[in-house]
């Protein structure tokens, strides 16, 4: 939570066909518990969609849960709809059973961090704090 009180906003989704929520939901919950507003967009959305619901909600940070093995075709796609919709400034993190060399390939991308299964929800919430503002701080420089 910002200085002013102002939540930092979250959408935290599941991309794709993969139908294990579990992770999302826990993470979802944690960033909840850490003051964050947070919007679960449930299974088997779309990129199309967690764009969407990112931007009807002005959301200040995408998490994306993809356990599918699909990540270097989710992962781009939403960063791409964000681009054409003039939203990079929306901060993309996500997690699942994604391989180092992957995730690096992601973060040069654009994607801000991956965290791996086994990851702490302290540790995610602090990092989310950290990297992403509310809009009353201003958003951060990419990280």
């Amino acid at each position: 939570m910002s200085a002013t009180g102002t939540p930092i906003r979250v959408v935290v989704a599941k991309v794709g066909l993969d139908g294990h929520d579990r992770g999302a939901k826990v993470v979802a919950r944690a960033l909840r518990d850490a003051g964050m507003e947070v919007v679960y967009t449930g299974l088997h959305n779309s990129p199309e969609q967690v764009v969407a619901t990112a931007l009807a909600e002005d959301a200040d940070a995408i998490g994306l849960s993809i356990l599918s093995g699909a990540h270097m075709t989710l992962f781009p796609r939403v960063l791409r709809l964000l681009d054409e919709a003039g939203a990079r400034d929306i901060v993309v993190f996500g997690g699942g059973i994604i391989p180092d060399e992957d995730a690096a390939e992601l973060r040069e991308a654009g994607v801000a961090a991956i965290f791996g299964p086994g990851a702490s929800t302290q540790v995610i919430a602090e990092w989310v704090r950290e990297h992403v503002a509310s809009p009353d701080q201003g958003r951060p420089a990419a990280v």
